[in-house]
């Protein structure tokens, strides 16, 4: 005789299957347990869009963006490889960076949440597919309310046109109540563009560069108070030197910019990011020599080091009112070199 106990559950990170099997053999009761997981290697939906000038690529598993190609194949987007970083182009909501020891509060209760949120793990479903325009979504769920407990809507959408791909996002409230959240981007492009130059040799090109300061970041990846002088060339060049990835990350808050290019050695860009967020962040991983180089347009900010107040006191955070809808976004435009 043998009993079997079946439990499935939706995590936000993974799908769990445990199996218990008790077996009754000459009155003796062996108990065989057995586990299947589904994570974020598990065979996704990809979907596309493209026109004369660009094709774009997209998965299932966070809307993510994970590549974008000229006419002629050249590739823009960083390859996911582990070995340095194991993304390509994120979606950050409903919070953005690390919380004071992974943790924040919410009308006086604790919650747990990991860096950057969890949507960027949550498998979306298509809800518009175009040849040049495709929009995702997801929504609040019994899990979610757990560790996020707001109901919510969110739509992220791709549109290309000509050379240029603009991610938009749609956060919608149903509720009641007012929705706090935090909402960017994590795009990493290659850098260098090419097997013809090092990543030292290119340049970062500022729209506006007079007064560049970037918050420093605590041991704990947390922003600080003190700032760091960022100096570009007097038309706004900065050279991708090892100081400048010594910082780690250059968070840029308070609207210092609109838009920031990825240029060659020659000062030719082939990559320019273009948006309206309060932050941005510049970001590769030090001491990896890593060949990418992420422009993170931001609306929110991680936490202050040392921040221990209700989530809708943060920094940067976007408060949105009952039955009302947040638009957003950025864009990528590519060129040829």
């Amino acid at each position: 005789t043998f009993i079997l106990y079946y439990v499935n559950t939706n995590i936000i990170k993974f799908k769990m299957s445990l199996f218990l099997l008790l077996l009754c053999i000459d009155y003796k009761y062996i108990i065989i347990i057995g586990f299947q997981i589904e994570g974020r290697d598990k065979k996704m939906a990809r979907y596309n869009i493209q026109n004369d000038f660009i094709f774009a690529s997209f998965n299932t598993i966070g809307a993510e963006l994970r590549s974008l190609k000229n006419k002629n194949g050249k590739e823009y987007m960083w390859c996911a490889n582990p070995k340095y970083w194991g993304r390509v182009s994120p979606i950050l909501f409903p919070f953005i960076g690390k919380t004071n020891n992974m943790h924040y509060k919410a009308d006086g209760k604790k919650y747990p949440m990991t860096s950057h949120g969890f949507a960027r793990d949550t498998e979306f479903s298509l809800l518009k597919h175009t040849d040049d325009e495709i929009w995702f979504f997801i929504e609040s769920t019994e899990q979610t309310l757990n560790i996020y407990p707001y109901n919510f809507r969110l739509e992220l959408g791709y549109k290309i046109h000509e050379n240029t791909l603009e991610v938009l996002y749609n956060v919608i409230n149903p509720s009641e109540n007012k929705l706090p959240f935090s909402i960017g981007g994590h795009p990493a492009f290659v850098c260098p563009p090419n097997d013809e130059m090092k990543q030292n040799e290119c340049y970062l090109k500022f729209d506006k560069f007079k007064n560049l300061k970037s918050s420093k970041i605590s041991e704990n990846g947390l922003f600080t108070k003190e700032t760091i002088e960022i100096k570009t060339t007097s038309d706004g060049f900065l050279p991708i030197t090892k100081e400048l990835i010594s910082l780690q990350t250059i968070l840029l808050q308070g609207n210092q910019c609109n838009e920031i290019s990825l240029c060659t050695k020659d000062k030719q860009p082939y990559i320019t990011v273009s948006f309206n967020t309060p932050v941005v962040a510049l970001w590769t991983p030090h001491g990896k020599d890593a060949p990418f180089f992420c422009i993170e347009p931001w609306y929110g900010v991680c936490d202050e080091d040392g921040f221990n107040g209700d989530i809708n006191e943060k920094a940067f955070q976007n408060i949105l009112n009952s039955k009302s809808v947040f638009k957003g976004g950025y864009k990528i435009s590519v060129f040829d070199i």
